[in-house]
């Protein structure tokens, strides 16, 4: 297994967390994925709850070492020890568990847990969170994320849920280090076509849109 360091830098060449949930077979997996380094792309969560999700992520690991591999929906101390025995990079949760937290934070394995409300983000960032993961983004939208940092200035955010090509500029523009996207990122449809090329067309125009907050 190669070095299981999360690249900060790599995030910072494309600061969207993608999203992978209940996509089972390997085979297409890895073709997703190599579309979507090849556009440069690098970090990538896969949810706990999709079938396989260990021997995904090891796979992942082993055949790309130059992505981000992290493991998504980690409810449980169960979860996270599976996922990072699998060899999972980063920890995302979409819920404030302090043990989790406490556990990642102890292991050094950087840890992005789900938060909505003010006091629910404070406690995650205060428990060690190497950045936290606004959830669901799209119910509040990108004034939200505007009016926590008015006095939380110190968090690291990534709104996560109902982030588009449209409107994924303004959570930057709020201060969002960063977003989480699934289907407005990787779309099913095309994956079950295993239609590549719209979804590396997809890719291109949402690395465009972000491209003047991306860190060269």
């Amino acid at each position: 297994m190669n070095s299981k360091i999360f690249s900060n830098e790599k995030f910072c060449k494309a600061p969207v967390v993608g999203i992978i949930r209940g996509m089972s077979e390997k085979a297409t997996l890895l073709k997703v994925v190599e579309t979507y380094i090849s556009v440069g792309f690098y970090t990538l969560e896969i949810t706990m709850n999709t079938d396989g999700v260990l021997d995904l992520i090891e796979a992942l690991r082993t055949e790309f070492p130059e992505l981000n591999v992290g493991a998504g929906t980690v409810c449980t101390i169960e979860d996270y020890t599976n996922a990072v025995n699998c060899g999972a990079q980063f920890i995302v949760t979409p819920i404030v568990n302090e043990d989790v937290i406490k556990q990642a934070v102890s292991s050094k394995t950087p840890i992005f847990p789900g938060a909505f409300t003010p006091t629910e983000i404070y406690k995650a960032w205060s428990l060690g969170a190497d950045a936290v993961k606004v959830f669901p983004a799209t119910q509040l939208g990108p004034g939200y994320i505007k009016d926590i940092l008015a006095p939380l200035n110190n968090i690291k955010l990534i709104p996560t849920g109902g982030v588009t090509l449209e409107n994924i500029k303004t959570f930057f523009q709020a201060g969002a280090i960063g977003v989480g996207m699934g289907g407005n990122l990787l779309n099913k449809r095309y994956i079950l076509n295993h239609d590549f090329e719209r979804i590396k067309s997809d890719l291109i125009k949402i690395k465009n849109e972000i491209d003047e907050f991306i860190e060269l």
